[in-house]
């Protein structure tokens, strides 16, 4: 049977499942965050100016329980947890700097470089 443009997005659908993981605001950004090796909660809410740590630790459970995230507890006076990017999780890198390109290209202005000037003065 083929689908059709107007037919509903369901659970077999993959990109309605990708989407439910990467299409809630924060989430990219986190994901894009912990590319660069694991993070602590404080590190990551500095990362995103605006989140609130609730939204935050929302997120981050969401992730957690997608299995994108790895939630990592050290029993030290004061508690230490670090989160980490999973091997699903960095199977999103290449969605992640897609989304980058995309928006350099298309969303973003980029500063334009100074050109030196031929002539000394």
């Amino acid at each position: 049977m083929k689908r059709t443009m107007n037919e509903t997005h369901d659970e077999t659908c993959s990109v309605a499942a990708t989407a439910e993981i990467i299409a809630t605001k924060w989430t990219p950004l986190i994901v894009h965050d912990l590319s660069e090796g694991a993070r602590r909660f404080m590190q990551l809410e500095h990362a995103c100016p605006g989140i609130s740590p609730r939204t935050l630790s929302e997120r981050l459970d969401m992730l957690e329980r997608q299995g994108v995230v790895l939630r990592r507890s050290y029993p030290e006076s004061p508690p230490r947890v670090e989160y980490e990017l999973t091997e699903k999780g960095r199977a999103l890198l290449p969605v992640i700097r897609e989304m980058r390109r995309f928006g350099r290209s298309w969303m973003v202005e980029q500063p334009t470089k100074r050109r030196r000037s031929a002539v000394k003065r």
